[in-house]
């Protein structure tokens, strides 16, 4: 065996290199045993010691996959008792499995991020122009709110409600309508980003403190080209991810 946990060359389970993190390799590992019938619907996984050195991956790593897999509905965590395969029926359990690979199959996707990057620069530089000060003293709460989240879920629906309250102060209830449905469609594949980005806090919070010194100083064209920035940069990270799992598959 590997004294090399997380090695992301081919080995023995046979995961490439190519594109891939640790935690996607881990979630490789892990429907290998699936689709092999080792782990069948209902089995306990071993723990989490034993379960990380049989697949040659730091404990971390693994963990990480198990939160990823569970919030896909693939694994149930069960305080006190152990980690299982859901009861899932076989072939939706295999569609299910890898790095959230159904949104590979979502061909609205690139559409919403496309949407998102039209909607949101625009909406936060009218927001610079109308934002009032009671306003500004809550994103700046959410911002420090953020900067202490570890869940991905907790921070993402944390990000959500800083650029809703962003949309909000332009006064144009028609488009946070538009905004919101956006971000609904959307939400699923930013989950999937910050569990996979290792930098993701860092680079959020120095990203959301740009959009938020621009509308501190009404800044339309500096509030626009900050968001255009965080919202373009989620989006090719996205796009660059679902086009390696694509060539994977």
């Amino acid at each position: 065996m590997s004294t090399n946990p997380d090695r992301s060359g081919p080995g023995g389970d046979g995961v490439p290199a190519a594109g891939s993190s640790v935690v996607d390799i881990a979630i490789d590992r892990l429907r290998k045993r699936i689709e092999s019938g080792e782990f069948t619907p209902g089995h306990r996984l071993p723990p989490e010691a034993v379960l990380a050195s049989e697949l040659e991956l730091s404990r971390p790593s693994l963990r990480e996959a198990v939160r990823a897999l569970a919030m896909a509905g693939v694994l149930d965590v069960r305080r006190g008792d152990g980690t299982f395969v859901t009861d899932l029926r076989p072939d939706r359990l295999l569609r299910a499995l890898g790095s959230f690979l159904d949104l590979a199959q979502d061909t609205g996707l690139n559409e919403m991020l496309e949407c998102r990057k039209v909607l949101e620069p625009g909406a936060t530089a009218l927001a610079a122009t109308r934002v009032d000060e009671a306003a500004l003293d809550r994103l700046q709460e959410r911002i420090e709110r953020m900067r202490g989240l570890r869940d991905p879920e907790e921070l993402v629906h944390e990000d959500i409600a800083f650029h809703a309250d962003i949309v909000a102060a332009s006064g144009n209830r028609t488009l946070a309508s538009l905004a919101d449905s956006v971000t609904q469609r959307t939400a699923r594949a930013r989950i999937w980003r910050a569990l996979v980005k290792s930098d993701v806090l860092s680079w959020t919070h120095q990203q959301h403190m740009d959009i938020y010194t621009a509308l501190r100083a009404h800044d339309s064209l500096a509030a626009f080209t900050a968001a255009s920035r965080h919202v373009g940069d989620v989006e090719l990270w996205v796009r660059d991810r679902l086009d390696a799992v694509r060539e994977r598959r």
